[in-house]
């Protein structure tokens, strides 16, 4: 833990590190999956959407038809709700959150936090996809309780397969980036191999404290309960095609997404810090007129 941290968040970060995170994340995702008798689903959900700022304009049926916690959660969105940016060279944010950083790997690290690194290989647990986005474009995307929770396409392509990762249930807000060194490499993580347009690339969804589960549209038979056993590996030959803003899985309570890219080959335009909606262009495919990346 890095000594130079207030006394406030060092003591936080010690009370993460023994906190039983796995057996919360299995109860919550327990709880989340019951059916809430019909008297009590209006308040419960309008209670948690005043808590934490859901925008119930965005639901896709009446609040009462939601059975479960994890339903109303996990709520599609309705037709229309949200706009896909057009162009094969236009990248698209593939949630809703915030962008909490983007750049460059360095030496195969990304940026975690201010003094905190985390290699690209320990990410993906994977040499081979490791080597082929070596020096190129990151983006770290956070999902909050009041985002919306699928996770969808950023490119037009195929999905060439994926990896799970078992792993611990830290949560990724703030305090816990910028105190639990390797929290993305701790946690848990499903990550998902796109070839596209804009070339090869990763989407690690990463698991946290409160996820239930992450689920696959993409591969039904995956799911992922806390604490579970390793789910491993696919490869699709040639590939499952997808479209722009398909969905591609769903945090069952929130999360973090990190989207990898080939050098040379994605500019992300949007400022780090930025709130970003699914569907929002992100960046572009790199030519002559964009000039040097930075």
């Amino acid at each position: 833990m890095p000594s130079k941290l207030p006394l406030t968040d060092r003591l936080a970060a010690e009370m993460l590190h023994w906190f039983p995170k796995q057996a919360f994340s299995r109860a919550v995702g327990w709880a989340s999956r019951l059916r809430v008798p019909m008297a009590l689903r209006v308040p419960l959900y309008r209670g948690f959407a005043w808590c934490c700022g859901v925008d119930l304009s965005e639901l896709d049926r009446p609040l009462v038809e939601f059975e479960r916690f994890d339903d109303f959660f996990c709520r599609p969105l309705p037709p229309g709700a949200r706009t896909i940016a057009a162009g094969e060279d236009v990248l698209v944010s593939p949630c809703d959150g915030l962008l909490c950083d983007h750049g460059l790997t360095e030496d195969g690290y990304c940026l975690q936090a201010k003094g905190i690194r985390y290699s690209l290989y320990g990410l993906l647990a994977d040499e081979d996809a490791a080597r082929r986005l070596l020096g190129g474009s990151y983006a770290t995307l956070y999902l909050a309780p009041h985002n919306y929770h699928r996770v969808h396409a950023p490119s037009s392509g195929l999905i060439t397969g994926y990896r799970h990762i078992p792993g611990a249930r830290y949560p990724v807000n703030a305090l816990s980036v910028r105190t639990i060194p390797q929290v993305f490499l701790r946690n848990e993580r499903v990550v998902t191999y796109l070839q596209t347009p804009l070339g090869f690339m990763a989407l690690v969804m990463v698991a946290a404290t409160g996820v239930g589960h992450i689920t696959l549209r993409y591969e039904p038979s995956l799911a992922t309960p806390a604490g579970g056993l390793d789910r491993g590996a696919a490869c699709y030959e040639p590939g499952k095609p997808i479209t722009k803003g398909d969905e591609l899985g769903i945090f069952h309570l929130g999360s973090t997404v990190i989207l990898l890219f080939e050098p040379g080959r994605v500019k992300i335009q949007v400022p780090s810090g930025s709130l970003v909606r699914l569907g929002q262009a992100l960046g572009q495919g790199i030519s002559a007129k964009l000039g040097p990346q930075i």
